[in-house]
């Protein structure tokens, strides 16, 4: 029964922030697109791991976390004021490139196609 309310709680937490980050004014974090990948958190709920992804690369990733790192503050009052939680976790935000990755397997996998079209 307790994974299911972790689940729906990661769920909600992950749909808030990425509402929040619109707000945010920092620029290292408005200069691209973010894209909160999935969210963990912990069983007793004190923290909480953010996964961040960006469209321009890993570099802008990890620029971007920087400046989540600093707007931490607000984003955790704000997801508060959202979520209406007892006690919000602490959030860690972490860059991934997943999306770096899918983009290059999806590249090989059309260049194989290119070429299985070609010896046709």
């Amino acid at each position: 029964m307790a994974g299911y309310r972790m689940d729906r709680i990661s769920e909600d937490i992950m749909r808030e922030i990425t509402a929040i980050l619109r707000t945010v004014k920092d620029p290292r974090v408005t200069s691209g697109i973010l894209t909160v990948i999935r969210v963990e958190v912990t069983n007793d709920m004190s923290y909480a791991k953010v996964y961040i992804s960006a469209m321009e690369g890993f570099e802008a990733t990890k620029n971007a976390v920087k400046g989540l790192i600093s707007a931490q503050g607000y984003i955790r009052r704000e997801l508060g004021k959202a979520l209406h939680l007892r006690h919000v976790p602490e959030l860690r935000f972490v860059a991934d490139d997943s999306m770096e990755y899918s983009a290059r397997i999806l590249k090989k996998l059309n260049d194989i196609e290119r070429g299985a079209d070609k010896n046709e």
